[in-house]
């Protein structure tokens, strides 16, 4: 697929959907999308489906249409997702992607399989909004679209400090400029701002984080209990586990919250040395090579013991 309106031939309902507990490249490339056919494409019906965005996302326009729930059955003509790497990480609108009359994924994991009738995926890409925006008619990009597009690669890019920010990444940002885009609020607001309770808490899983194999490996936690005793929710803990990630010598830093009793989220962060996506991928989850995640059930000692003994693996060249 090389335009996006190469999929939309005699399409009148569409669907868009994004993954589970959507971050900022979810959000931002499947409101892209939706700005763009609610524009361009008026004639087609489009319908988006997240799970209740975090309220940082509020400068995007039109995130009061997003419906948070599937509703009736339905049949669209096409469903698109954007930035989902497996099927089982759709959210809210599987049962209207299974009946879908044609299907498209859009993504950027290298770990995904392909699950859709087309599968447009670029690994080597740094976010799923840029893979969209390379999608896009150039001269339909309003400052809206921008916008959306703008806030999922930098979310995804880390403020354009990961690995995977290539001179054609920095090149579309500046096109993005270009169109009016308030970046340095952008940046602020849905990245870097957070509330006295968030800072808090980070202070408390920075102090009371722990060095494993030798100082390669930052793990930082948080109890189930702790996150009820300070009143945050998992959203609250954005940032924690790329904060841990820039502590000197670190090759990977682990963060680790209980999200149900014995059940933990698991972030990984690597600073190029590991793939931390083969990591979630054996666990079960899955990711990019310097960003993954997966669930593991246990107590914490135990989560941490299973993730640092894969680690340790790869740091000794074992893991083949």
């Amino acid at each position: 697929m090389e335009r996006i309106e190469e999929i939309l031939d005699d399409v009148k309902t569409m669907g868009i959907g994004g993954h589970v507990r959507p971050d900022g490249d979810c959000v931002g490339s499947c409101m892209a999308l939706y700005l763009y056919i609610k524009k361009w494409y008026p004639k087609i019906h489009a319908d988006i489906y997240l799970e209740k965005p975090k309220p940082v996302f509020g400068h995007i326009a039109c995130m009061d249409e997003v419906k948070y729930e599937a509703g009736e059955e339905k049949e669209y003509d096409l469903f698109v997702t954007c930035d989902v790497s497996a099927l089982d990480r759709l959210a809210v609108a599987r049962e209207h992607f299974a009946h879908a009359k044609k299907t498209v994924c859009i993504d950027h994991h290298i770990s995904n399989p392909g699950f859709a009738d087309t599968n447009h995926v670029k690994g080597e890409i740094s976010s799923a909004s840029e893979v969209l925006y390379s999608l896009l008619d150039k001269e339909k990009i309003d400052l809206d679209i921008a916008t959306a597009i703008y806030t999922g690669m930098i979310h995804d890019t880390g403020v354009f400090q990961y690995s995977s920010t290539s001179p054609d990444t920095m090149r579309i940002a500046g096109d993005l400029m270009a169109k009016g885009v308030d970046f340095s609020n952008i940046i602020d607001q849905s990245f870097y701002q957070k509330s006295y309770i968030q800072n808090q808490v980070m202070g408390r899983v920075l102090a009371e984080s722990i060095m494993l194999l030798d100082g390669k490996c930052i793990v930082g936690y948080m109890k189930m209990r702790d996150m009820e005793f300070y009143g945050v929710q998992s959203a609250d803990l954005d940032g924690i586990v790329s904060q841990l990630r820039l502590t000197k010598g670190v090759e990977v830093a682990m963060f680790i919250y209980e999200h149900a009793s014995q059940l933990f989220k698991v972030s990984l962060r690597s600073n190029g040395k590991v793939d931390v996506s083969k990591i979630a991928s054996y666990f079960g989850g899955g990711g990019h090579i310097r960003a993954a995640g997966c669930d593991l059930a246990g107590s914490m000692y135990d989560v941490i013991n299973n993730i640092s003994e894969q680690i340790e693996k790869q740091l000794l060249g074992q893991d083949e």
